[in-house]
């Protein structure tokens, strides 16, 4: 039974998530207490769908003086490392999941195929989208923009390192102002990071609203999905 506010949703993960206080690779703590979080949500009934960045492994700007196509999927093939750790871990805790690439790796996941996504969520399973859009030049936050407007989800939860959106960093200025609400149009004008501009103006023509919380807070995944006042939303 459904006790949230949500059908389905898209949650977006940062890679630097994962990696924790040590800042490069996989901080498996930290993977097991978001796959707890996860594993709540998919028992109250909510459909999830993943997105997972790669920036504690790779991404692909850091590839300067390599070609940029070239490091762009560097980057997609280091988000499929992510997934299949979030894959393991929540299946040791008895959650479904399938992960679904966008460049084909049979042996390890399933190619996207809409269809097939839309039916393992109808039927519980938690979904992890790998290798971005499958194309260069388009970040993971575009693959969850895109992933969410073709699952149809409610909402994207984008699980950062900050609380919400601010006008300027928090972690700079003491009079940084947090935002409880903000428009697509705010968001592109003021340059605000939330998502970079492609994947805001994918939500904003999809109308998808974005919930930006910081996910190092517990149950955060659950208050989102429930309808808390938590973060910043962007509608």
């Amino acid at each position: 039974m459904n006790n949230g506010k949500y059908k389905r949703v898209m949650l977006k993960l940062s890679g630097e998530a994962l990696s924790g206080p040590k800042g490069y690779g996989i901080d498996f703590d930290i993977v097991k207490s978001i796959s707890e979080q996860i594993k709540e949500i998919a028992e109250m009934g909510i459909e999830c769908g993943i997105v997972i960045g790669a920036g504690n492994i790779w991404r692909g700007r850091n590839g300067s003086d390599m070609d940029r196509t070239t490091a762009d999927y560097m980057g997609m093939m280091a988000t499929c490392i992510n997934a299949l750790a979030m894959q393991d871990s929540l299946e040791s805790m008895g959650v479904q999941t399938r992960v679904q690439t966008a460049i084909e790796m049979r042996e390890v996941a399933e190619p996207f195929i809409r269809r097939r996504a839309m039916r393992h969520l109808e039927k519980g399973r938690v979904v992890i989208f790998a290798s971005g859009t499958g194309n260069p030049y388009f970040s993971t936050d575009t693959a969850a923009a895109l992933r969410a407007a073709e699952i149809e989800a409610d909402i994207i939860l984008l699980a950062k390192n900050v609380d919400g959106v601010y006008d300027k960093d928090p972690n700079k200025y003491d009079d940084a102002k947090k935002f409880d609400s903000l428009r697509y149009i705010e968001v592109l004008e003021k340059g605000l990071q939330v998502m970079d501009s492609t994947a805001t103006s994918l939500c904003m023509d999809n109308e998808i609203p974005i919930l930006v919380f910081a996910l190092e807070k517990p149950d955060n995944i659950k208050l989102a999905v429930q309808g808390e006042q938590i973060g910043t939303l962007v509608k």
